[in-house]
């Protein structure tokens, strides 16, 4: 996992409780069988977390991580907008590694994790959300 700077001088919490998110969803990913084909892809300005693929689907996935419930699920944080950007990252992806036997689909993992940091719930959505493309 290559990141552009050094975990260890961010500041932000919020950041740090991100990136254990997915680190978390990404084992868990790989437990189910998944290889992980990219973290972090950026186009522009835009991101998809991970992009994994297995038995020829290649799952485009967005990880929420939370402390809690309070603001409600962590998929719930992946509106409409997030929805329009992880299409258009997913287009990018495609068009630089097209390969007609692949299905795309988008997924949502959501972690929990405890105050102390420990992951407490890994909750994998396949099929999250479909867009009207191709």
């Amino acid at each position: 996992m290559s990141l552009k700077s050094d975990p260890k001088t961010w500041t932000d919490p919020r950041h740090l409780l991100g990136l254990d998110g997915e680190v978390a969803a990404m084992e868990f990913l790989l437990d189910k069988g998944y290889r992980i084909l990219e973290h972090r892809f950026r186009v522009g300005r835009w991101e998809v977390d991970l992009i994994a693929e297995r038995d020829g689907v290649v799952a485009f996935v967005e990880v929420k991580t939370r402390s809690g419930m309070a603001h409600g699920r962590p998929a719930e944080a992946v509106v409409w907008r997030k929805r329009q950007e992880l299409v258009m990252v997913a287009r990018a992806w495609e068009d630089r590694n097209r390969r007609s036997d692949r299905t795309l689909r988008f997924d949502v993992v959501e972690v929990l994790q405890s105050r102390n940091g420990g992951v407490v719930v890994v909750r994998h959505i396949e099929n999250a959300f479909r867009p009207g493309w191709r």
